[in-house]
């Protein structure tokens, strides 16, 4: 039988990063971001900006257990998480003035998890 699950050892060492801070924090917020991102590519969260717009407020923090695409406008500035973001993404938030933080970090800056949504 072929093993499943992610081959990437960059993913693979964040996803027991983010496990190991869940334990020592008793933080089930990076329990829950590392199960997302165990899941297979084509089950892994995907939001547009758009979205992001829609359902979060002004200078919030948001975590997207998965990939962020460029579709639709940020009106307001976050500070956003998360595994991927495609170059538009990417752009559209660095014009708006939101923050794009590496998961890593965020779990370094933030270890509780505290006033962090996720968002997917």
């Amino acid at each position: 039988m072929k093993p499943t699950g992610t081959t990437n050892p960059v993913l693979k060492g964040l996803i027991a990063e983010l496990k190991k801070r869940s334990i020592d924090q008793k933080a089930n917020i990076w329990y829950k971001v590392a199960s997302d991102l165990e899941r297979p590519t084509r089950k892994r969260t995907i939001v547009n900006l758009s979205k992001l717009n829609n359902f979060t407020k002004e200078n919030e923090t948001i975590v997207v257990p998965g990939k962020v695409l460029g579709s639709g406008i940020l009106e307001h500035k976050l500070t956003i998480s998360a595994y991927q973001f495609s170059e538009g993404a990417a752009e559209k938030i660095a014009k708006n003035g939101s923050k794009i933080i590496p998961l890593n970090e965020l779990i370094k800056e933030s270890p509780k998890g505290k006033r962090i949504r996720i968002i997917g």
